[in-house]
């Protein structure tokens, strides 16, 4: 079985399983005890958290450690929510639902919100924003790159216009992590979310960089771990491999831009020649995301078919994988909603390899011309 749903989740690197497994075995100490296990447990997380730290270009003290990238939106909604009971927020309208969810749920609770729209390419109209002449957002989120077009986002400009409007800005950089630069420092966005298991990393961890200015009023309450801000036992074997992880991140990132991007060309221009839309190729994407769909081609038979064949692809968002709706990141770009039907996503490691990406073109032409002969047959 050939991976091609890197974007959904990464398998663990086996440096970062090694890293764990003293933690699941050893070492089991509850990082508040005053103990010994206790603090060697603890010691061991604030060395993670450097590793987290430098991977993005913060300070340590801005990383809160949470359980998931859809926690640590979450976290940063909710929280400023509370912090900032006036505010408005901003969101575009490609956002992963657990940014979108999030500020629907403050609707119900009387907050202003605005769906920022997109252009064809998936990247956000600033101009919108600009042209609004009232009740303009005090809180904007755009995801860096986008999870299923891999479509990154112009975050300069964005950053520029939250910022001379006085916008608490956040952006989810959890596909972007490893895979391109992320740096907090030079981004100067207020919150920024990541997750381990996009990066080689385990599952059940990730984090929120935050600002230590805004005012974040804590979405889990407890006993006061992560600086108040996220309560409850940490995750101790997970938070030491996101760490190594992270500590990985800038070698893969070398790695995709040499290795990983040459083969996404290869494929898209094999694609082209069968005739296949590929959505955003006009602006800048993630080096390893190539998500396409053949005109009159349903995509989850597709889906299904290259997955007898030995390769797993997807048809969009992980999360929404079981819906049967088209993508709403394509349908808020523009794109017809049958050709959106038929989405298909690959999305590469950091071990492919140009044989398993020639495999998978010839194994998809096969299929392509079996469907449309079975349609032909049909009509």
């Amino acid at each position: 079985m050939i991976y091609f749903d890197n974007n959904a989740t990464t398998a663990i690197h086996p440096e970062v399983l090694e890293e764990m497994m003293p933690f699941f075995a050893e070492q089991h100490g509850n990082p508040t005890s005053n103990h010994r296990f206790g603090r060697r447990a603890h010691t061991a997380i604030e060395e993670a958290r450097e590793k987290v730290a430098y991977a993005v270009n913060a300070h340590p003290s801005q990383i809160i450690f949470t359980a998931s990238g859809t926690e640590s939106n979450n976290t940063i909604i909710h929280g400023v929510a509370d912090g900032y009971p006036e505010s408005i927020f901003g969101y575009s309208a490609i956002e992963h639902p657990c940014v979108s969810k999030p500020v629907e749920a403050l609707r119900k609770r009387g907050f202003a919100s605005i769906e920022i729209p997109v252009d064809q390419n998936g990247l956000v109209n600033i101009e919108f924003l600009s042209d609004i002449p009232s009740n303009q957002p005090t809180f904007i989120s755009v995801m860096m790159a986008n999870n299923e077009t891999g479509v990154i986002q112009n975050m300069p400009e964005i950053v520029q216009w939250a910022k001379k409007n006085k916008a608490i800005v956040h952006t989810d950089a959890v596909q972007a992590l490893g895979k391109i630069t992320v740096d907090f420092e030079v981004l100067d966005v207020d919150a920024l979310t990541i997750s381990s298991h996009k990066a080689y990393g385990p599952q059940g961890v990730a984090a929120l960089v935050v600002n230590n200015k805004i005012d974040v009023v804590p979405f889990i309450k407890g006993g006061g771990q992560e600086r108040g801000l996220r309560s409850g036992t940490e995750n101790l074997a997970g938070i030491i491999g996101f760490g190594k992880a992270c500590e990985r991140a800038a070698a893969n990132t070398v790695l995709f831009d040499k290795t990983i991007r040459p083969l996404q060309s290869y494929l898209e221009q094999h694609l082209v020649q069968m005739g296949a839309v590929i959505f955003g190729d006009q602006a800048k994407r993630l080096p390893n995301t190539s998500f396409f769909a053949f005109p009159r081609l349903d995509g989850v038979t597709l889906l299904t078919a290259l997955d007898k064949k030995g390769f797993a692809v997807a048809s969009g968002s992980a999360c929404s994988s079981n819906s049967n709706e088209p993508s709403h990141v394509l349908l808020a770009m523009g794109i017809d909603k049958e050709l959106a039907q038929g989405a298909i996503r690959v999305s590469m490691g950091v071990e492919t390899t140009l044989e398993q990406v020639k495999s998978f073109i010839t194994s998809l032409k096969m299929e392509i011309e079996r469907l449309k002969q079975l349609a032909a047959m049909a009509a």
